[in-house]
């Protein structure tokens, strides 16, 4: 049995205690939020303790996962790696490289998990279409959603393209040789629109266009290779092929099987907690993903 507690139970860190209080084999310990009442809210609803300090819960559990504000995240994961617990903490990792580093290596030293949330990576079509790309040429990635009000606290390039350029990254596979950026702040401090163009070394592009003022809810990656595109609809869960034939396009659309990516994160999680195994987004790539969106603020930033 894997004690684990959840470390902020806001819009996200709700349903890590959800999916943990009915998975097999696990025991929700706790739930921490500095809203105690919240925390209670939550222990009440899934028969756990609550409390409103995070190392009030150390001496419970053997993982957590953290989903407290970016700006917490650093020193709430280095106190439970100092104390050899496995951690999962929401993406981006951390707010810079150096606290990235700092977390790897004292996991590493340790020899704890330490998993990144980025949780598009366990999304049925981005598994889908991992599977059928072959040297991509072209990726276009497009992330808009409404103004929600959270996760103002960080530039919108670390709050949503972060995702895609994970997924981007870990489908090509090459040194990236160039990025280009601009984008602008409106609503908030931070920046609220952003438009990318990354050049790799092998010859591929990806444009990443991610916005938190659109009218409507947007999640499309697509992906232009030989002979084929792939078009990924995420909301739809739905995979369209185009595939050369004879001089013209086949079409085809597949739908894989539906299944909740949180879920399924927090079931490989636990799966690496037991048999220390490397998550497939390990502090590294998490650390990789927030280079390139701390370098495409960067960019941004000096053109506004």
């Amino acid at each position: 049995m894997i004690n684990v507690a959840v470390i902020g139970v806001g819009s996200i860190g709700k349903h890590h205690a959800r999916i943990f209080s009915g998975m097999e084999g696990v025991r929700l310990a706790g739930i921490v939020d500095a809203d105690f009442p919240r925390a209670v809210e939550f222990a009440q609803k899934y028969q756990c303790g609550a409390f409103n300090d995070h190392l009030k819960v150390m001496d419970l559990v053997d993982a957590v996962s953290i989903a407290v504000p970016t700006t917490f995240h650093f020193g709430t994961a280095m106190d439970f790696l100092e104390h050899n617990k496995h951690i999962l903490v929401e993406k981006p990792v951390t707010t810079t490289l150096e606290e990235a580093e700092a977390l790897i290596k004292e996991a590493g030293k340790r020899n704890l998990i330490l998993q990144v949330g980025h949780l598009e990576r366990f999304n049925a079509g981005v598994s889908l279409i991992s599977s059928m790309v072959d040297k991509p040429r072209f990726i276009e990635s497009r992330r808009l959603s409404p103004f929600l009000g959270r996760g103002t606290d960080v530039d919108v390039t670390l709050d949503l393209m972060i995702h895609d350029i994970d997924i981007i990254l870990s489908l090509v596979n090459s040194g990236i040789s160039d990025i280009r950026a601009t984008g602008a702040r409106v609503l908030t401090e931070n920046i609220d629109v952003a438009h990318a163009w990354i050049e790799f070394e092998n010859g591929c592009i990806a444009e990443a266009v991610t916005s938190r003022l659109a009218d409507e809810k947007v999640r499309q990656l697509k992906v232009f290779q030989h002979n084929s595109w792939l078009n990924l609809d995420y909301q739809k869960q739905e995979l369209t092929c185009f595939t050369r034939r004879d001089g013209s396009a086949e079409k085809e659309v597949l739908k894989p099987e539906e299944k909740e990516p949180l879920k399924e994160q927090l079931i490989s999680f636990i799966e690496c907690v037991k048999k220390g195994t490397r998550p497939l987004v390990s502090g590294h790539e998490g650390r990789d993903a927030l280079k390139v969106a701390l370098k495409i603020s960067e960019l941004v930033n000096q053109r506004i």
